[in-house]
């Protein structure tokens, strides 16, 4: 099982469509790309050691959680995820992440469901991440992509797993390449 799609599975997005007042199949190609963004801006921000230990100190907050249902996700705490991982350039992902959403025919701005989407999203993915990295796995959360060649930084390698997934690669080294070296300047 492909890890992103496997994390795209916990997440609800029939109640997401509801809730923003979109066809199920837009809210599915928003968390699509979504999803890849969040985990990636993740793995950008890891790489250094002081990045590494403020998400490591997040995760620790996360771990355990794994919400399944709408009501259970804290959106302020996902708008607050969303602004630590992609720092100013929050705006610069959405666009980016919306230019690779598979949307059919003439819809919503799917830049804006996009950004709608993000702080629904970074809970889970964030407690996905925490309970693997952590050990504390969720019962039903899919087993990690054994991760490239170890680095020598445990989470960067975990995060690189995740996207070295091909839906990863393509969204990383697409479209949100050159954006998410920086996420909190």
């Amino acid at each position: 099982m492909d890890d992103l799609s496997g994390l795209i599975n916990l997440i609800p997005i029939g109640d997401i469509a509801k809730k923003i007042g979109v066809d199920e199949s837009v809210a599915r190609a928003a968390v699509a790309v979504a999803v890849p963004a969040i985990v990636g801006g993740l793995a950008a921000n890891a790489k250094d050691d002081k990045g590494a230990q403020s998400l490591e100190k997040a995760l620790g907050h996360h771990k355990g959680r794994a919400p399944k249902k709408l009501e259970e996700i804290d959106e302020e705490d996902g708008e607050k995820i969303v602004s630590n991982v992609f720092g100013a350039k929050k705006n610069d992902v959405v666009k980016a992440a919306a230019s690779k959403a598979e949307v059919k025919g003439d819809g919503p701005d799917i830049g804006a469901i996009v950004a709608q989407v993000l702080p629904i999203v970074a809970p889970i993915v964030l407690a996905f991440v925490a309970n693997q990295f952590m050990g504390n796995k969720a019962e039903d959360a899919p087993e990690p992509a054994p991760a490239p060649a170890s680095s020598g930084n445990p989470l960067a390698d975990m995060l690189g797993g995740l996207i070295s997934s091909p839906q990863g690669q393509e969204m990383i080294t697409g479209a949100l390449g050159g954006l998410l070296g920086a996420g909190r300047k």
